[in-house]
């Protein structure tokens, strides 16, 4: 295959605008689209299937599908069904449809569509009002665990919730889990007979108090599908055509409700990827993408190879992980080509422990700040939600910002929801304020937020106002790229933009470095991602035993690389604390990989195969604590309880130097006194508090006092670069005496 043309053929990975000029007619919606793209926009009739591989532009190619259709008059916008998984992805496939001239096309996720048919047909097909949808599912299975007289904990209950979604998307009745979830192979929380006892007496309290939850929605109009053909031929006259995203991630609940939308009609395009295929513990199977042909002989077949997003060196890494993958999904990997110029590396780290490794990362994720890689550019990504603790601190000692990926919405941050109020009424204000009229939209924008706190500069530091600035900011550039692609939108418009982005949580880009797990990296990509805590136990996870299971690991390494555009790192850590025996293993899937590895049966891998190469082979001052160069590496002592003497492993035990309920010596006093000082450096910096001292930090001063540099400095979290901006503050605190900054102002005043 000849490689494409980037620049000709696709936006570059970090194009500065999320949107684009409206095609002037169907051929126009074709320009820039490379020959496997336009294959699928021009293959309208009958049954698709479109193998797509990460990064190979599949949104782009459905999405110009679609709109081709429309404009070329062959499909008819309200009789379009575009099917996806998330409402963030939905609402992107919108946007992209409305830029290339198809706005009435429907694209909603699977439980969107089926609520809004259930909310529609349910007085016909059953009558009266839709049962309410449950708030607190969670809360719910802990009170059908009460009545049948089980204590769930907090991850015991997360874990039977999940079992039972995982029961109502395969169609499994509680009487049939014990047996269902033996064949599956899955690792029931609890007994299984328990969980269909809990299973049987949520269903109860859910009748009880007239209540649906979510996979109840895809069941009741499955049952209404299928029990009234009325309303079934109904719903096929309306939607005609039918588009399913990620498809390799459909349950067979989902399945079934898209056979009977379609009914004995294949005007259906299916596009997946059967080695991104991470969530069958949901009860997503592979299975329907990869039978597609076998149900539809005669399906066109178009494959997306041409890799747009990750340089050569970050795709052959991609490709080397997959190439030993067994089972059926391996079968039908896509070998991927990169179409971006060579970039550096992927870099390979061993650290002693996890504390090493987290401010190892650190460190490397400044260097590349201060090369002017963007935060928002920058990604963690580990296996399991509890592994970001430690990189939040280390982050936070280091000065750099950071957001949790699932944490807080976007449109549900106070400033954000104030600026909508305020551009509302400004645009109701029309020309009746002088401040608006005669100037075009970002303008409008501007002066109106202006009034909140934005500025054509950002503040100094990191802090309180410049999270709050940078919210804004967001706004102003999506205001910029919103009128470069309608020049005649007005601020209303705008407005009803940000409605419906904020309906879909399509929140615009906001600086800080993501932190986030492998799943919900999903769907995303960076400039550079960080891949780690990669050892056995942990990637694979502990208790994936089943070859499937293994194998859907793999698949979920490979995500986490395809993430990256142009760095990536790779690290684990031999133990978990400083001073522990390191018995850790790197994992079995960098085997072959990484430098100086031989995978089975294979040669091993050397530092100049094109992306497999370490940092270094030689000692260097780049490798920080624990971090392995050429020679012998550095081990840190033990961390141990000042109390009891027990070791600790834990990172806020480390951090305070005690077991959590060891007893301790707090100076009451002296921490209100370091709360109140952080507080006031941390405005004075322009910089959120946690960048000064964390509260594990502050807590841990109180209950040391040190007097001298050199206790000071032994507190974890103290590093050389915070002793000499806040070494004397702090001492002085300590001391009992007023900081000098302090006594300074007091003297003034």
């Amino acid at each position: 295959m000849t490689p494409a043309t980037p620049s000709t053929l696709f936006p570059p990975a970090s194009a500065p605008s999320e949107y684009a000029a409206t095609p002037r007619d169907a051929d126009a919606v074709l320009e820039g689209l490379d020959p496997e793209q336009r294959e699928v926009a021009l293959a309208l009739h009958g049954p698709v299937c479109v193998l797509a591989g990460a990064g190979t532009g599949k949104t782009r190619a459905i999405t110009h599908r679609i709109a081709y259709g429309v404009q070329a008059g062959i499909l008819q916008p309200a009789s379009v069904l575009a099917v996806t998984f998330t409402n963030r992805a939905a609402g992107e496939m919108r946007g992209r449809l409305r830029q290339l001239g198809a706005a009435g096309v429907q694209a909603r996720t699977f439980h969107s569509a089926a609520l809004r048919q259930l909310q529609y047909f349910w007085p016909k097909a059953v009558g009266g009002e839709l049962p309410r949808l449950v708030e607190r599912k969670a809360q719910l299975v802990a009170e059908a665990a009460a009545r049948c007289r089980l204590r769930l904990d907090r991850t015991e209950l997360r874990d039977v919730t999940g079992e039972i979604e995982w029961c109502k998307v395969t169609q499994t009745v509680p009487e049939d889990y014990p047996a269902a979830a033996a064949r599956a192979g899955r690792e029931a929380p609890r007994d299984p007979a328990e969980i269909a006892r809990v299973y049987a007496g949520y269903e109860e309290l859910k009748r009880e108090r007239g209540q649906i939850d979510f996979e109840d929605v895809l069941l009741l109009t499955v049952a209404v599908l299928q029990d009234r053909p009325d309303i079934a031929d109904q719903v096929r006259r309306q939607y005609q055509h039918f588009v399913v995203d990620e498809y390799q991630d459909v349950s067979p609940l989902q399945q079934r409700l898209l056979e009977l939308w379609l009914g004995d009609r294949d005007s259906l395009c299916v596009v997946g990827d059967a080695s991104q295929t991470i969530y069958s513990f949901t009860g997503a199977t592979p299975d329907h993408l990869l039978d597609f042909r076998r149900r539809h002989p005669g399906a066109t077949v178009v494959k997306l190879v041409r890799d747009y997003r990750s340089t050569p060196e970050v795709v052959h890494l991609a490709n080397g992980v997959l190439a030993q993958a067994r089972g059926r999904a391996a079968e039908h990997r896509l070998e991927l080509v990169s179409q971006r110029e060579p970039g550096p590396a992927p870099n390979y780290t061993e650290y002693g422990d996890e504390p090493a490794e987290a401010e190892g990362v650190a460190r490397r994720i400044r260097a590349l700040l201060d090369s002017g890689v963007r935060a928002s550019e920058i990604a963690v990504l580990f296996r399991v939600n509890a592994q970001s603790e430690l990189y939040e601190q280390a982050l936070a000692d280091a000065g750099v910002p950071y957001q949790l990926r699932g944490a807080e919405r976007f449109f549900e941050r106070p400033e954000v929801r104030e600026a909508g109020l305020l551009l509302r009424g400004a645009a109701r204000a029309g020309a009746a304020d002088p401040t608006l009229t005669d100037v075009d939209v970002p303008s409008q924008v501007r002066a109106v937020l202006g009034t909140r706190g934005w500025s054509a500069e950002p503040p100094a530091g990191s802090g309180a106002a410049r999270d709050r600035w940078e919210s804004l900011a967001a706004l102003v550039r999506l205001a910029e790229d919103f009128v470069r692609s309608r020049p005649r939108a007005t601020l209303a418009d705008l407005v009803a933009e940000l409605d419906e982005r904020a309906a879909a949580q399509h929140a615009p880009t906001v600086e800080g470095v993501t932190l986030a797990s492998l799943h919900a990296a999903k769907g995303l990509e960076w400039d550079a991602v960080f891949l780690v805590g990669l050892t056995e136990g942990m990637m694979p996870i502990t208790y994936a035993r089943t070859d499937e299971q293994i194998e859907e690991e793999r698949r979920l390494l490979y995500v986490g690389v395809t993430r990256a555009r142009r760095h990536l790192s790779l690290s684990w850590a031999l133990s978990r604390a400083p001073g522990s025996r390191g018995g850790r293993r790197p994992s079995r899937f960098l085997h072959g990989l990484r430098p100086g590895t031989v995978p089975a049966g294979g040669r091993a891998a050397s530092a100049g195969g094109r992306g497999s190469g370490l940092e270094s082979g030689a000692p260097s001052s780049a490798h920080g604590p624990g971090e392995r160069g050429g020679g012998p590496r550095r081990r840190r002592a033990p961390v141990r309880c000042r109390v009891c003497g027990r070791t600790l492993t834990d990172a806020g035990e480390i951090k305070l130097m005690r077991c959590e309920d060891c007893p301790c010596e707090l100076d009451e006093g002296l921490y209100e006194r370091l709360h109140e000082w952080r507080s006031a450096r941390a405005r004075e910096l322009g910089q959120p508090a946690y960048c000064v001292f964390t509260d594990k930090t502050l807590l841990a001063i109180a209950e040391a006092v040190p007097g001298t540099e050199m206790e000071l400095s032994a507190i974890s979290g103290v590093g050389r670069r915070k002793l000499d901006a806040f070494g004397a503050d702090v001492l002085a605190l300590c001391s009992g005496e007023m900081p000098r900054a302090d006594e300074k102002n007091s003297l003034e005043k």
